[in-house]
């Protein structure tokens, strides 16, 4: 396979993936680490990727964020197992909080049906799925519709928050690096991420692995200010360890 075949096709699986890394990469194109380095260094040179640590990602994640519906198809895999191994921080009774997103999309799907729960969330797409279940206490809280995210955001939205307390929040992000913290492309999102954060007694992170090294426009929160952060395996075994130093203790499924 000549060069230019292979920057193509790593381009292609990065737009599709949402990320690549460079040992899977050398793997499966037999090629050597030092190949594939260059390989990404020469298109972050064309401006088709950003490198990031272990790998790279198509610079279309920066300052476009993809609607919610594209990102339910996205590692559904992983987010699956993600969310499979989140029920362990689900208490027996009590308050919990859903962020809106895809990936507390499917814990909302596995929750328990043989415990009472109270449920808060800014999600519509969750509380829909939630609002037939026999066994949860449901309450959307309201506002701005964001329609790119299907969020609600906004002074309506924090105002309750304010007054909220929960056992766990369990927390979506665009972005997560030990520098910057949790990140994501709109301000009113994160304003709401913050307040969520500090309704709760307990804060877990939910992302896969693509979200990690990544920082976006709007910072909601610090590591030390999260208790837990479950990704799949594909999060970099020498990164998640710079993230447990930083504070939360990191699962890798």
């Amino acid at each position: 396979m000549y060069a230019e075949e292979r920057q193509r096709l790593i381009v292609e699986r990065a737009r599709h993936d949402g990320r690549v890394e460079v040992t899977t990469l050398a793997a499966e194109l037999d090629v050597t680490v030092e190949t594939i380095r260059r390989d990404l260094t020469m298109l972050e040179r064309h401006g088709q990727l950003r490198r990031v640590h272990g790998g790279a990602i198509p610079v279309e994640r920066f300052g476009f964020e993809p609607a919610l519906a594209h990102r339910a198809t996205m590692l559904a895999e992983e987010k699956q197992r993600i969310a499979t191994a989140v029920l362990a921080e689900v208490p027996e009774a009590g308050a919990i909080l859903l962020d809106a997103g895809t990936t507390t999309g499917h814990l909302a799907d596995l929750l328990p049906t043989d415990r009472e729960l109270t449920v808060v969330t800014n999600g519509l797409a969750i509380a829909v799925r939630l609002a037939d279940h026999p066994h949860i206490n449901l309450f959307l809280i309201g506002g701005h519709v964001r329609t790119r995210t299907q969020a609600t955001v906004g002074d309506w939205t924090r105002a309750p928050l304010a007054a909220t307390c929960v056992d766990v929040a369990f927390m979506g992000t665009n972005g997560i690096s030990v520098e910057r913290g949790l990140t994501t492309p709109d301000t009113t999102e994160a304003a709401v991420k913050r307040c969520m954060m500090a309704s709760a007694r307990c804060v877990a992170v939910l992302a896969d692995h693509t979200k990690f090294s990544l920082d976006h426009f709007a910072c909601f929160g610090h590591l030390d200010e999260v208790d837990v952060v479950i990704s799949d395996s594909g999060l970099d075994s020498t990164l998640a360890d710079d993230l447990a130093a930083a504070g939360p203790r990191v699962v890798r499924v």
